[in-house]
């Protein structure tokens, strides 16, 4: 099976590759390789009711398949340079910003019209923040909603299966130099082309690892998030969510001069499980229909953790740690904040009793037998913080769900052009350890098809 462009992962990065090269070099035969299913197969056996945690399929369909992890994500795609990777340090903050506004568009012009567009600029919560030892970052945010964002992909699917060929159910097992390109070596055969584009996520951490030994591409040290999931009444944090809709916040501990954020802010949203590489943690989703809107808003709380010398496996650290939630709760663990500082377990009867509803079939259980004391205290010390700012997050009844780990891949050495030292190889999107987000990894993957079709022609 020969193509001129393989890509190896159908994420962000893979899809937005895809669409820039059918749309500037039609005349290329373009291979979308794809270890999970397409898009309408993608579906998880919890359903709170028979199935109430996770029972670790061969292939996560929350984590793999068409659209990648942020399939079922909130759909948020922020415009900025500030965070979400270090795109910006290998095409400059100019191009990284007009690329994040160009797929800005495409999912409008494939069915995000009529979403919002938040902006931080101007807004007098940041001067709040700076009050009280806060910093709120700033970025434009596209909120397209879980359910959107499915609309968007589905369109997207429809547009590339035309003129593209997709093969699910596909895991690659490696990749190998040949002397016209370069052969993927799957499960379901071998493909080969002139151009090979890895796009292949958090999720695909470990392979890209061994990819990158076997063709000997040098690799740095990324960092590793870790931390918890944050429920409480949305209203708590209506004044924020309903001017931003996510504010990225950030807090420097006391104790440490830890950096500890918010992340992935989910207003009237539901915690949900993940899988990644077999290890369950949490995440958490929202909708624009407003029949699927809950009472509750949800986000992560995260401190950064980046190792070096002489233990430089930050992943392996955020693995372990993860693990020993799944050994104590058999998956995600749930504890009320009070019970956390008064130094005892969540038990069934404090949940059911609890004024906050659980949006997940969570194991009660102690957060402080899990997290690093390190962090923990980071997490709590940030919470009283955001306390001052919104008046009811310290509250005891509030819900932290742990682990929640953000994966980085090893950042792979690459060029300005996201080249590795192998012509024709490009390493994009998460995987490639350079974005941390949906927006940079389809811009990077536009980037790449950008100097591809160029280089056609």
């Amino acid at each position: 099976m020969k193509y001129d462009v393989i890509i190896v992962g159908a994420g962000p990065g893979g899809i937005f590759s895809a669409y820039e090269l059918t749309s500037l070099a039609p005349e290329l035969k373009v291979a979308v390789i794809e270890a999970g299913r397409e898009l309408k197969s993608r579906r998880c056996p919890i359903d709170g009711e028979k199935i109430k945690s996770c029972v670790k399929c061969k292939s996560c369909a929350i984590m793999s398949g068409f659209g990648g992890a942020g399939a079922f994500s909130d759909g948020k795609y922020n415009i900025t340079n500030d965070f979400g990777g270090s795109l910006y340090e290998y095409i400059g903050r100019k191009t990284a910003i007009e690329l994040m506004k160009y797929v800005d568009e495409i999912n409008l012009a494939f069915g995000g019209e009529g979403t919002k567009m938040y902006s931080t600029a101007g807004s007098s919560f940041k001067t709040l923040c700076v009050q009280n030892k806060l910093q709120l970052l700033d970025a434009s945010v596209r909120h397209l909603g879980t359910d959107i964002n499915y609309v968007v992909l589905e369109n997207l699917y429809k547009k590339l299966s035309e003129c593209v060929d997709f093969y699910f159910d596909t895991p690659a097992n490696s990749i190998e130099k040949t002397e016209e390109g370069y052969r993927v070596l799957t499960e379901n055969g071998e493909f080969e082309g002139k151009n090979c584009i890895v796009s292949v996520g958090r999720s695909g951490s470990k392979w890209m690892e061994a990819v990158c030994r076997d063709l000997d591409i040098n690799t740095h040290s990324n960092r590793v998030d870790i931390g918890v999931r944050v429920e409480i009444p949305a209203v708590i944090f209506q004044h924020i969510t309903s001017e931003l809709y996510e504010g990225k916040i950030v807090y420097r501990t006391e104790k440490f001069e830890d950096r500890v954020r918010t992340f992935c802010m989910n207003p009237n949203g539901i915690v949900v499980n993940e899988n990644t590489n077999g290890i369950v943690t949490v995440n958490g989703h929202s909708f624009e229909d407003p029949e699927k809107k809950t009472e509750n808003t949800n986000f992560a709380l995260l401190v950064a953790k980046h190792f070096s010398e002489p233990f430089k496996d930050s992943n392996g650290y955020g693995e372990n740690v993860a693990k020993l939630s799944n050994m104590l709760g058999g998956g995600v663990i749930v504890q009320r904040f009070g019970d956390l500082e008064r130094g005892r377990r969540s038990t069934h009867s404090r949940i059911d009793e609890n004024t906050v509803r659980p949006t997940l079939s969570a194991t009660p259980g102690d957060l402080s037998l899990v997290l690093p004391k390190r962090i923990l205290d980071g997490i709590i010390e940030m919470i009283y913080a955001l306390d001052k700012i919104a008046p009811g997050m310290a509250n005891d009844d509030t819900l932290l769900y742990g682990v929640e780990v953000k994966f980085y891949n090893m950042e792979v050495e690459l060029d300005e052009n996201l080249e590795t030292k192998h012509k024709g190889l490009y390493v994009i999107g998460d995987g490639s350890g350079v974005t941390h987000s949906l927006s940079h990894a389809s811009a990077s993957g536009v980037y790449v098809a950008r100097k591809i079709a160029a280089e056609n022609k």
